[in-house]
């Protein structure tokens, strides 16, 4: 089960909305209440977090593309729009279906650009990933300045310095959670 916050996109209908004052702007109070509630939900229901936003009975039922994603691993995206990642090199396709289908008909590659992670920036998006897993994230992933957010971060009950498999990780407390955005500024700041 996933259960993500609402974000308004610029450039859609609801974000003109929003504009034009026809629609409130999300509130974050409520936004982390109505989380609070799907948890509790959840777990009553035998279903534990895995990641910040998805929830599964058991290991078996996680969503392994997402665990992928979220661990670095190769993945490929298939159709319009769709991203891919392997060895540290990501791409995009086209977005528009048409486009698309016009580049596979013609024989051309329907990848629209693509970029390759040099080390700090696959390491930044680990910490800003893994960081959000149940598992935590190794201490080893940060820098001299991460670990030295850790104690403030443990201080203030965000996250949970625990051993797992004999490795130091940072694991997310409920409020965490909540938060992980501000966690992972204080671990790369």
């Amino acid at each position: 089960m996933s259960a993500y916050s609402l974000i308004v996109e610029d450039g859609t209908a609801l974000a003109r909305r929003v504009r034009r004052g026809e629609l409130p702007m999300p509130d974050d109070d409520d936004l982390a209440d109505k989380y609070l509630l799907v948890d509790d939900l959840l777990a009553g229901a035998g279903l534990g977090w895995y990641e910040v936003s998805n929830w599964a009975r058991d290991d078996a039922a996680r969503c392994r593309h997402n665990i992928g994603y979220w661990t670095g691993a190769d993945w490929w995206g298939v159709g319009p729009g769709a991203h891919s990642h392997v060895g540290g090199v990501r791409w995009w396709n086209v977005k528009h279906p048409a486009a698309y289908a016009d580049r596979l008909a013609a024989g051309v590659s329907p990848a629209h650009a693509r970029e390759v992670l040099d080390p700090e920036t696959r390491r930044v998006e680990r910490v800003l990933l893994e960081v959000r897993l149940r598992e935590g994230l190794p201490a080893r992933a940060l820098d001299a300045d991460g670990r030295g957010a850790v104690p403030g971060l443990v201080d203030r009950g965000l996250v949970a310095a625990a051993p797992w498999e004999d490795t130091e990780r940072l694991v997310l407390t409920r409020a965490g959670r909540l938060l992980a955005d501000a966690v992972v500024r204080d671990l790369l700041s």
